[in-house]
This record gives C-alpha cells, sequence and structure tokens, in this order.
C-alpha cells in the first residue's frame, strides 16, 4: 500500500534555447534520444545547421545514445568528435541539411 504523503515523482520542464548547442548534463539517457531529434528539427527550421552537442567525456553512455541518433536521423549530413576548442570528445559537432 502507497503511503499518500510522500509525493509523487514529476518530471520537470526544461525550457532548450535553441541556439545551436544542446547541452545534455542535466538530462536522464532515456530522455536523450528524442530531445536530440528534436532539437536537430528545430535547428533546421531556423536555419541553425552546424550544432555543438555536449554530452561529456563520463562512461560514454551519452555519446553512444547521440551517435545512434545522429546516424539515424535524415538531415545530418555528418558528425565528427569537437576539436580542443569545441569540447574534444565530451561534444559531438553535427553538420544539418538545410530545408
Amino acid at each position: 500500500m502507497a503511503d499518500r504523503d510522500e509525493p509523487e515523482e514529476v518530471e520537470e520542464l526544461v525550457e532548450v534555447p535553441i541556439d545551436g548547442t544542446l547541452d545534455l548534463h542535466t538530462f536522464a539517457p532515456r530522455e536523450i534520444a528524442d530531445l536530440v531529434s528534436s532539437y536537430l528539427d528545430e535547428c533546421r527550421e531556423r536555419g541553425i545547421l552546424e550544432v555543438r552537442i555536449i554530452h561529456g567525456k563520463g562512461t560514454g553512455t551519452q555519446r553512444r545514445i547521440v551517435q545512434k541518433v545522429l546516424e539515424q536521423h535524415p538531415a545530418v549530413r555528418a558528425f565528427r568528435s569537437g576539436d580542443e576548442r569545441s569540447g574534444g570528445w565530451g561534444a559531438t559537432l553535427v553538420d544539418l541539411a538545410p530545408l
């Protein structure tokens, strides 16, 4: 029997600015695939065709999820690990096809 005094977990909506840089540090792995795909679509709509996705270096879980999404997303022309100025292997740089 559930204790009625315990608060239910409520997911808080986070507003993500569409500026060409997506920082995934505050998101759970289960949220990443849909978020990345939607973010890329919105960037394209706004004419932002170069995107930096910051997934961190950590265990590589977020990086693998991001790369899987990028491999399957029809608007992705190319992607690569960031250089020293853009986050190194803790970030992925994405080139999108224009609309």
